[in-house]
């Protein structure tokens, strides 16, 4: 399966996504590469759109900012998940595949969040039903944990689908606040 039919089976159907993002076998670099990266391009570009509806807001340094900080939350989220995801679960990265697994993991819910910012900034004001969306990311975290990553449906799983949800919804969130206040 392609890279963009894994991502959207991945929202539309997580259970089947899953299933053939673990069917396709495809290594990070080529995710990274035809997933993450498209999409958080286009997330930076996506960030120019609010001058289109309020130009007296918004200078070119502004909105050149915005796209910088859009772009690096969520590349420096994909590390920083990785890394601590890895270290609170070791048998999640004990084997070169398993690593593999994990990354791309953590990818195809990143992407899902940078879609849901790149619906976020083409509006025009902010839109409350596409927050209530990130709520979708657990469901995400727990087809995925079950039927990718190949964990068993116990106390476990509920602590990984908790600690999994929290760092994707939130490590973006606090990276771009962090930026965009060292940038004001």
């Amino acid at each position: 399966m392609s890279i963009v039919k894994n991502i959207f089976m991945v929202i539309v159907s997580p259970k089947l996504g899953w299933e053939g993002v673990n069917e396709s076998v495809t290594p990070t670099q080529k995710v990274l590469s035809g997933g993450l990266y498209p999409v958080l391009a286009l997330l930076a570009v996506a960030s120019f759109v609010p001058y289109i509806y309020t130009p007296t807001d918004w200078t070119l340094s502004k909105l050149l900012i915005h796209a910088i900080i859009e772009f690096a939350s969520f590349f420096a989220s994909y590390f920083l998940i990785g890394y601590l995801l890895g270290g609170f679960y070791p048998k999640l990265v004990k084997t070169p595949s398993a690593t593999v697994r994990l990354n791309n993991f953590i990818i195809y819910n990143l992407i899902y969040l940078a879609l849901l910012e790149i619906c976020n900034n083409l509006l025009d004001n902010a839109f409350t039903p596409l927050y209530f969306m990130l709520i979708y990311v657990c469901v995400l975290v727990h087809k995925g944990a079950l039927h990718y990553l190949g964990m068993q449906n116990d106390k476990k799983l509920t602590k990984f689908v908790i600690i999994a949800s929290a760092m994707l919804i939130l490590f973006p969130l606090v990276i771009r606040y962090l930026l965009g206040f060292m940038m004001s």
